[in-house]
């Protein structure tokens, strides 16, 4: 899930309130690039709280595409985090201004010195930030248009974070590195069979633990292939649901866990370790 600390519409707060009344047992906060949500769900944690596990989701890149590395169980405040952290973020801030440099230049959009600077206060702005602005502006019509037509032409020449470097922060730092939503890779690219393999094995060896196998956005034959590497392989199974709030449809806790009728020993694995960690 993610929170206003990244590119999701809840606060930390909001999010906590509506997983108590959901009746989910466990959930964890993913913001990408950014643990300040975190510390701010944990603050507010009482007994009799589903479990929380902390969390982050590194938005990585490497010659052979984009991925987004997920960090569970992560201790939010070790150096090793930090550090992948800091560089995620700077990497971002630089993205930042090329969008803004690029939708001045190629199309003259330009926004207010007000929403500029609240754009830069942000803790990770991203897209999704510069899209409702285009759409507050009238440069688009909506979100999913200012991606389309604007926003996913822009060629960043900046550097970014490896998933090497994202896993290996994970590790130093305590956590749990799983690849998020696996089959989907940058845009509307879509990863299977041998191709999402090779990936899979080429993370494992940088110290990759687990495939978030279900996942909102996947069908049942999907969710039964990422299962059928998980245990191919050794991986954990995980289940999330990428939630947003209102910037996208999908529902809170809405996982695709219910629509099977058997837990993966990859997912039970998962869930003793994080629990006895």
């Amino acid at each position: 899930m993610h929170s206003t600390a990244s590119d999701g519409t809840d606060t930390p707060d909001q999010i906590l309130d509506k997983v108590r009344r959901s009746g989910l047992m466990m959930f964890s906060l993913t913001d990408h690039d950014a643990v300040k949500g975190c510390f701010d769900i944990a603050a507010r944690l009482m007994d009799g709280d589903p479990e929380f596990i902390t969390g982050a989701e590194f938005s990585c890149r490497d010659e052979m595409g984009r991925y987004h590395i997920l960090g569970y169980r992560i201790d939010a405040e070790s150096s090793p985090v930090r550090k992948v952290l800091e560089t995620g973020h700077g990497y971002r801030m630089t993205k930042l201004r090329e969008r803004l440099e690029f939708l001045k230049t190629r199309y003259g959009f330009s926004f207010s010195d007000e929403d500029t600077r609240q754009l830069y206060a942000r803790n990770n702005p991203g897209k999704p930030h510069i899209a409702r602005l285009m759409v507050k502006y009238g440069f688009s019509e909506s979100v999913d248009a200012a991606f389309r037509d604007y926003l996913n032409k822009i060629e960043s020449h900046s550097g970014y974070l490896r998933p090497e470097q994202a896993i290996e922060g994970i590790l130093a730092g305590g956590g749990i590195p799983v690849l998020a939503h696996p089959a989907f890779g940058s845009g509307n690219q879509r990863i299977y069979g041998d191709e999402l393999e090779k990936r899979v094995v080429r993370l494992m060896g940088f110290g990759l633990r687990g495939l978030e196998a279900f996942y909102s956005g996947f069908g049942a034959d999907i969710t039964a292939g990422l299962i059928g590497l998980s245990e191919r392989y050794g991986l954990y199974v995980t289940a999330g649901s990428d939630y947003h709030g209102t910037s996208k449809t999908v529902a809170l806790g809405d996982t695709g866990c219910l629509a099977s009728s058997e837990v993966p020993d990859g997912m039970k694995r998962f869930l003793c370790d994080v629990l006895d960690g």
